[in-house]
């Protein structure tokens, strides 16, 4: 680096921990020196127009930094999210849709409900017997749930089989390990604290019914091959390996974010593959657990597109200033969501620091399942996948693949 010039990785490190000072839990994880988290803990307190004004000067710092165009593209869409985030901290007004393109690099609008009405229309072949669709579906989740007393139990045998897989596929570190814990009182239903060394403290929320077929998705999306494994290959490659100090911060509402709960959603796919349904409801057999696995992998096909309905509510929320109750119906009507599932709903989409976040899920899964999806002729899904566990991709980055392919 020449004399005088703006170390902007580094730069880029301590800004995101200032963001934490003003807004706790704006760094989810952070593995870089605790000297500089010490530096900038010992800083006076920021304040929202400093840290925007510090992103637009790293975003014009950037061009002359001589970083490859990797690195380039990574920290530039890593600094506008920053740079939106500090605005919406000083009060100025953004509206979701433009708040989710300045975050994560992709452009957002209503569902089809045609489409949700045919995802309706296979799930009542699905699942025939009486009552409305609504009563049927939530009669059949209610079937799928899990014992409370044996939560954990089964969270620990599907991360134990899905460990044992994505060991043989990917590679993990050897020291590597996670911690399961149950909580409450949390608007998300599980959460990964990757707490650096290759460890995560990975937390389950009590609060919500979790179902048998739905378990293997949490484990996966938080653990193996998702976020934890993520964290673990990123610590090893880009940061012991390239020293690119840039990783070693892991901040909200950015495409990171995007590309982290995209890759973690599409983790038993990655993991398992078809067939995924029968592969669990055999290692929670094993402990009494029973459920059709053939049956929860074809209703989970069949419902994918009414994920989507989570993001409508949350446009209809903020950009079109629906009444509240307006939303928690579209919810129930198209999410098939009883009440009180859609008001936790709510809760997610109304909190300050995460209410942009559905989209990283929507728009996330459905992003990188089309690049999987894309990948050469011959090529194993493991191979693609593994680039999302090791590289420093942007959503951007990704839909110019797409549209060159």
């Amino acid at each position: 680096m020449a004399a005088g010039a703006v170390d902007v990785p580094l730069e880029y490190v301590r800004l995101g921990l200032r963001f934490d000072r003003l807004e706790p839990g704006f760094v989810d994880a952070y593995t870089g020196d605790p000297r500089v988290r010490a530096q900038v803990a010992d800083e006076p307190a920021p304040t929202a127009p400093q840290l925007r004004d510090q992103a637009r000067g790293l975003l014009a710092e950037l061009d002359s930094a001589a970083l490859p165009a990797g690195r380039t593209a990574f920290l530039r869409g890593q600094l506008t999210g920053l740079e939106c985030s500090a605005r919406k901290l000083g009060g100025e007004p953004v509206g979701f849709i433009d708040e989710v393109a300045a975050y994560f690099q992709v452009q957002v609008g209503l569902g089809d409900p045609a489409e949700y009405a045919a995802a309706h229309a296979e799930l009542e072949q699905l699942l025939p017997g009486s009552g409305n669709l609504a009563e049927r579906y939530a009669v059949h989740r209610r079937r799928e749930e899990c014992p409370p007393a044996k939560l954990e139990t089964a969270v620990h045998a599907l991360s134990s089989a899905l460990r044992d897989r994505v060991r043989a596929q990917y590679g993990l570190p050897e020291a590597e390990t996670v911690t399961y814990e149950v909580v409450t009182d949390k608007p998300w239903s599980g959460f990964n604290y990757y707490e650096g060394d290759f460890h995560s403290r990975v937390a389950i929320n009590a609060d919500l019914p979790h179902r048998l077929s739905q378990l293997p998705h949490l484990v996966a999306h938080e653990a193996y091959p998702g976020h934890h494994t993520e964290h673990c290959r990123k610590e090893v490659g880009l940061v012991e390996r390239q020293h690119h100090v840039e990783h070693t911060v892991f901040l909200v509402n950015t495409p990171e974010c995007l590309m982290a709960e995209g890759l973690a959603d599409l983790g038993v796919e990655a993991a398992i593959g078809e067939g995924w349904g029968p592969w669990a409801a055999e290692v929670l057999g094993d402990l009494g657990l029973r459920f059709d696995g053939h049956l929860a992998e074809r209703v989970a096909a069949a419902a994918a597109p009414l994920n989507r309905v989570r993001q409508d509510a949350a446009i209809l929320l903020h950009d079109r200033r629906a009444d509240p109750d307006v939303v928690t119906a579209h919810l129930q009507r198209w999410g098939l969501v009883s009440h009180d599932r859609a008001v936790q709903q709510l809760r997610f989409l109304t909190d300050p620091l995460w209410r942009a976040y559905i989209s990283t899920y929507v728009e996330g899964y459905d992003l990188l399942a089309a690049w999987l999806a894309a990948r050469p002729a011959g090529q194993p899904v493991a191979d693609r996948f593994l680039r999302l566990l090791d590289e420093p991709l942007t959503p951007a980055g990704v839909s110019a693949e797409l549209a060159a392919a």
